[in-house]
């Protein structure tokens, strides 16, 4: 079992940046395929950037040269720094790993583990 506990989101102005931080504890594989989805109210979750154990990371459109996600294995650690932030990115985020199904940089896997998540909120 892994379980998941994503830390650092908040309240910022747009332009501002926020670093999210995920702490992983219990059966943590170097080779886990890991991934930060977030949900907007009244939307459908949607994924925002993954990590192969390779270490290549693929981003969705919308956020793509203003996040940026990384892994650190030994602290047992998956991160995602957010620069240039819009209001558009108001949302609650959530680490996740080990996919159940598909590939590995896709961003509608299903995956088996998830956080409970940390909230976003960015005013204009």
């Amino acid at each position: 079992q892994l379980q998941l506990m994503e830390s650092g989101g908040g309240s910022v102005q747009a332009g501002e940046s926020l670093s999210l931080s995920c702490v992983g504890s219990g059966y943590w594989y170097n080779f886990r395929c890991m991934a930060w989805l977030r949900q907007a109210p009244g939307k459908e979750r949607e994924g925002v950037a993954v990590i192969a154990p390779d270490g290549t990371t693929t981003y969705a459109a919308s956020v793509k040269g203003r996040f940026t996600i990384s892994k650190d294995n030994e602290k047992h650690t998956l991160s995602l720094q957010m620069n240039s932030l819009t209001p558009e990115d108001t949302a609650m985020y959530y680490c996740v790993a080990d996919l159940a199904q598909g590939r590995c940089g896709s961003l509608t896997a299903p995956y088996n583990y998830v956080g409970q998540g940390t909230q976003v909120t960015v005013s204009s």
